[in-house]
């Protein structure tokens, strides 16, 4: 029999039960959409991840540093004179000193918001990859001569200002007025938690503000990517070297947190496209279980081809190509579904969300391989009966 006479009986038989059709296909349209959606919205994680790193700087290396007291403790010149001394590994560093649960209002307004301010010095927007859209960033006059001015993010800007721009405004921290001088450009629709919610003042300001000069944190750039780990290591060396072990500081590269997520959500995606794929399997022994009842309720049909001359190759062929024609529209409308329902999740979830071109070219595959290998099982005992049998049949 010809591949394509055995087509357009298996879409006859198809039309023939729709309902019983359908609910076959059930299972592999579950297991498809689940596939597709699940890898399509860990692409879109993923890829949110790496953007958000991208965006903090991906030669951005950031040390954290315990005070252990005496003379074992790491000074901002320390710092400064050693990524001058390595100039041709860095490209700059910025001491970070956090001001938690700052009070913020405008001047006039007794209303107030607490957030969390960040102390910084001038190259900070470099290291940060940070882009001021109106005014400008910290100086270092700013920084040397402990000047009250800030750069603020367009979410502070709407609570405290609304629709009114807030360049050169004066706002209070802890009742201390402060100049905005810049305004950062929007990354998540001045949405708050974001990077938009944030206040920049020179590190010497916010030292002052918590009553101590000693900074903990500093996040340094090297300039070549590919010379992360080395830059990494110095840095390392250089601070066992002042604090005498490793016990009291921590250095740890962007590209290196990045690698270490791409793999956990890698791992995840994986177990979660295992689970997905139960559901094929369980749409597979479906296909098998229906087209072993289709074989038995077609015995007489068989038996009568065989003894017209049809051969087992035919009848095998047959029922192999209805049940790869079941998968295989069933794993079409999954890809329709999933992919629809990825693009909506997206929409939901607030992040970008494409179906993903590999997870429907695997899915529709293994959706026709489980219909092929499913449906061979009932499609050799149709092919193995006996003609005399099969015509006897009631």
């Amino acid at each position: 029999m010809k591949f394509t006479k055995s087509m357009k009986m298996a879409f006859s038989s198809l039309v023939s039960n729709k309902m019983r059709s359908f609910l076959t296909m059930l299972g592999i349209i579950i297991g498809v959409a689940a596939v597709i959606i699940l890898v399509s919205i860990m692409g879109g994680v993923t890829s949110q991840v790496t953007d958000t790193f991208d965006s903090m700087g991906s030669n951005t290396i950031q040390v954290m540093i315990m005070p252990r007291g005496g003379t074992r403790s790491v000074t901002t010149k320390n710092m400064y004179n050693f990524i001058d001394e390595k100039s041709d590994l860095y490209s700059g560093v910025s001491p970070i000193v956090s001001v938690s649960g700052a009070n913020v209002r405008t001047k006039t307004d007794s209303d107030s918001i607490t957030t969390s301010v960040k102390g910084v010095s001038e190259v900070y927007s470099e290291v940060a990859a940070l882009d001021v859209e109106n005014g400008r960033f910290l100086q270092y006059f700013d920084v040397d001569k402990l000047q009250n001015v800030c750069v603020i993010g367009t979410y502070i800007e709407k609570e405290l200002f609304g629709d009114k721009s807030s360049l050169h405004e004066i706002i209070k921290i802890n009742g201390i007025p402060y100049t905005v001088v810049g305004i950062l450009e929007e990354k998540a629709e001045g949405a708050a938690g974001s990077n938009d919610e944030a206040i920049y003042i020179p590190y010497t300001n916010a030292c002052k503000i918590l009553g101590s000069s000693y900074v903990n944190t500093y996040s340094v750039t090297a300039k070549d990517s590919d010379r992360i780990d080395e830059a990494t290591n110095e840095l390392k060396k250089m601070l066992t070297k002042i604090m005498g072990n490793d016990d009291f500081f921590t250095v740890i590269s962007l590209k290196e947190v990045l690698n270490e997520m791409n793999n956990i959500l890698n791992m995840l995606s994986t177990a979660l496209v295992l689970i997905a794929g139960i559901s094929l399997l369980v749409g597979g022994i479906g296909i098998m279980n229906i087209m072993l009842v289709t074989v038995t309720e077609r015995t007489r049909e068989i038996g009568i081809r065989k003894a017209l001359g049809a051969k087992n190759k035919s009848i095998l062929q047959q029922f192999v190509i209805e049940a790869a024609t079941v998968s295989g529209i069933g794993g079409v409308i999954g890809i329709v579904l999933g992919s629809i329902a990825s693009i909506l999740a997206g929409k939901i979830m607030n992040m970008t969300v494409f179906p993903s071109s590999g997870a429907i070219i695997l899915s529709f595959g293994v959706s026709v391989a489980i219909g092929i290998l499913f449906g061979f099982l009932p499609a050799r005992k149709a092919a193995e009966l006996n003609p005399i049998d099969a015509l006897r049949y009631e």
